[in-house]
């Protein structure tokens, strides 16, 4: 495949894998957050030139299949087979929001396809009753007039420090048109509402031989990233770094260059060891 570093669109060996950077670099793959879509990855390889980064859609999100199950096994075992046929030995992961989540338990079913993990503001173990408010919400408003509303949503939330040249990049790659003449996230509902469910699981940890580097969004409140997970992960192993980036919860794109240089960082952990 060519380099598509710099470029506004990826190679794509399928509709829903985006890839980045040259064939020749170290595989890195990157899971994104609910609602989102492996092209937001795009801007953010940018900063990390040398790497080639994987990025596919989730179930239900993109242009990847939305029928269900919605589960995190289901999402593990759809992002192992992207990795396996991308990869022949153990890689990067770089997971932010429910990506890091599923990072996680990647790395616990196929420790063998797991070098590293980088989480960027991991959403795991959450409160049932948030994630009932959460879930119910997106029920109920899961459209938008027009592309105004929808971006006036991005810049008013988690989304209010992020380069309004990538919100605009956002809109139009991932907003759709509805039949009924009002604008969509392209993601299903149904499998949006059942992901918010999973978030509400008990959270569970890394193998503790695997280094992990954790970002927590200083801004944050209440934070994704639980006191009661931090704590667990660092008790849970000696090769656990906490990171504190004062940004909100979009971490790739509103700390891009730091974020992929705890990823670089990791590469070379994980290559010299």
């Amino acid at each position: 495949m060519p380099t598509t570093s710099g470029s506004m669109f990826p190679t794509t060996d399928a509709e829903d894998v985006a890839v980045y950077g040259p064939a020749s670099g170290p595989v890195v793959l990157a899971i994104h957050g609910m609602t989102g879509h492996g092209r937001r990855w795009h801007r953010w390889s940018e900063h990390l030139p040398r790497a080639r980064v994987v990025a596919p859609d989730l179930v239900g999100h993109g242009r990847a299949p939305w029928t269900p199950p919605w589960s995190i096994e289901r999402q593990v075992d759809r992002l192992a087979a992207v990795l396996r046929a991308h990869s022949a030995g153990p890689v990067v992961v770089v997971g932010h929001s429910y990506g890091g989540a599923l990072a996680i338990h990647l790395a616990r079913s196929f420790p063998s396809l797991v070098a590293g993990l980088v989480l960027l503001d991991p959403a795991i173990g959450l409160p049932p009753d948030s994630m009932l408010e959460t879930a119910q919400s997106t029920v109920l408003y899961d459209d938008y007039t027009d592309a105004a509303e929808a971006r006036s949503e991005k810049i008013h939330g988690a989304w209010s420090d992020v380069d309004p040249a990538l919100v605009d990049e956002e809109i139009a790659e991932h907003l759709v048109d509805t039949e009924s003449g009002r604008v969509r996230w392209r993601t299903s509902t149904a499998a949006v509402v059942a992901s918010w469910g999973e978030l509400a699981r008990p959270f569970v940890l890394p193998p503790s031989d695997i280094p992990v580097t954790v970002v927590r969004a200083a801004r944050v409140d209440p934070p994704y990233l639980t006191p009661e997970f931090r704590d667990a992960l660092v008790r849970s192993s000696p090769d656990v770094r906490i990171v504190d980036l004062d940004c909100d919860h979009m971490v790739p794109q509103a700390k891009g260059p730091e974020s992929a240089a705890l990823v670089d960082e990791m590469i070379r952990r994980v290559t010299t060891s």
